[in-house]
């Protein structure tokens, strides 16, 4: 019998997202020369890119690169999956073979649940049903939403955590502000549902978003989701948590969002919280350590941290998970603490925007000297399009911002 390769690397880092590669870059930068990074996938995507491609601002082609291209120099890739974890004895299983680690870095990112919700898997292979959280559908979104001229469009999001939990609502005032420029918005029945009790966690962004939802005349059903679609009879079943009831909502456009969690191998390997079912690393919610097994260290969608989960937080989650990491191999006290920042770029217009910065207090948080940013602006429409991307792409990527 063969037996799997096994390799060891003084730090390991499962993921080859946003989190992942920030991490490398900013352990290169600080000295570390012994860096594997496991991840089968050829390309990387900048995700936050799709709310725009979706509201037929940018084509799908700008948010990919070869992965590559973007491996930083100096680290090993590994180009397979994780499929388990043995945190006593410091090893990962992946499908290439075994991989032995000093520290641990997961930042596997997010698990699409598309089947947790009958019907949703169907409906978004109809012309008439799409999402902005895949790659492939977002195109689809834009050309729902880009033909329709009269009826009903619903716009939902899941319960739990979610990536973005901004990007549900974005595309709904995208599609909004398109159809009042085509003249057509008065003629289209708009709804959001969201299992939320108001529009955002922060009041300050949340009475701006009042008054949008209010300007586009958009129904907005708060503490519902979906939890069911015919995609034959374009109909959702809307269920209304506070009230106890269901109500069926016919649909002629439908943009639809699935319920998140942690990748399955990830739930199997008991590293999540103890007693929740979606499987997030149970780390120390500002230093990023596990909080049973100190080799192990988490960022990004995949961490239990009580934040949004955006790439924004990761961009203030990578300077402590690297500080920590490498003060932890030299027996250090850790000296990086995470604050919970989070930032939330919410289009509200096809040229609008409002940039929602907020930590763990759910206070604003605002990074931007001498700039308004509890209000919609229309000069940071711009800042969406081209100067979040070019920031990602040159610099967070490489761990120099």
């Amino acid at each position: 019998m063969t037996r799997p390769a096994r390799t060891h690397h003084r730090i390991v880092i499962v993921g080859a997202g946003t989190a992942g590669l920030t991490v490398a870059a900013r352990l290169r930068r600080a000295g570390e020369d012994d860096i594997a990074i496991i991840d089968p996938s050829t390309t990387h995507w900048y995700q936050p890119l799709w709310t725009l491609v979706g509201g037929g601002l940018a084509p799908v082609g700008a948010s990919s690169r070869p992965m590559a291209d973007l491996m930083p120099r100096g680290t090993t890739w590994i180009r397979a999956a994780a499929e388990s974890i043995d945190a006593d004895g410091r090893v990962v299983h992946t499908t290439a073979g075994e991989v032995g680690y000093d520290r641990l870095v997961l930042a596997p990112g997010i698990q699409l649940d598309w089947d947790r919700v009958p019907g949703m898997s169907e409906a978004v292979a109809t012309p008439s049903a799409s999402s902005n959280y895949a790659a492939d559908l977002a195109p689809a979104t834009w050309t729902a939403l880009r033909d329709l001229r009269s009826g009903t469009a619903v716009f939902t999001m899941p319960s739990g955590p979610i990536k973005c939990a901004g990007a549900p609502q974005k595309i709904a005032y995208l599609a909004a502000d398109w159809w009042r420029r085509q003249g057509v918005l008065k003629d289209i029945r708009v709804v959001m549902v969201l299992p939320t009790p108001g529009m955002f966690g922060v009041p300050v962004f949340a009475r701006e978003l009042e008054r949008v939802v209010a300007d586009y005349g958009i129904e907005v059903r708060f503490s519902s989701e979906v939890v069911e679609i015919d995609p034959d009879g374009r109909e959702v079943i809307v269920a209304d948590n506070e009230a106890g009831t269901k109500e069926a909502l016919a649909y002629d456009a439908l943009h639809t969002v699935p319920p998140q969690s942690a990748p399955d191998w990830l739930k199997a390997t008991g590293l999540g919280v103890p007693e929740t079912p979606t499987g997030y690393v149970d780390v120390d919610k500002h230093t990023l350590q596990h909080v049973r097994h100190p080799e192990i260290f988490a960022l990004g969608d995949a961490g239990s941290t009580p934040n949004s989960k955006t790439g924004a937080a990761v961009r203030k989650q990578a300077p402590v998970v690297t500080e920590n990491v490498v003060a932890s191999l030299s027996g250090r006290d850790l000296p990086a603490s995470y604050d919970g920042y989070a930032s939330c770029p919410l289009t509200t217009g096809r040229d609008r925007l409002l940039l929602a910065e907020f930590d763990y207090s759910l206070e604003p948080h605002p990074t931007i000297p001498l700039v308004d940013t509890l209000r919609e602006r229309t000069d940071h429409g711009l800042f969406k399009r081209r100067m979040l991307p070019a920031m990602y792409w040159n610099l967070m990527l490489r761990g120099r911002a």
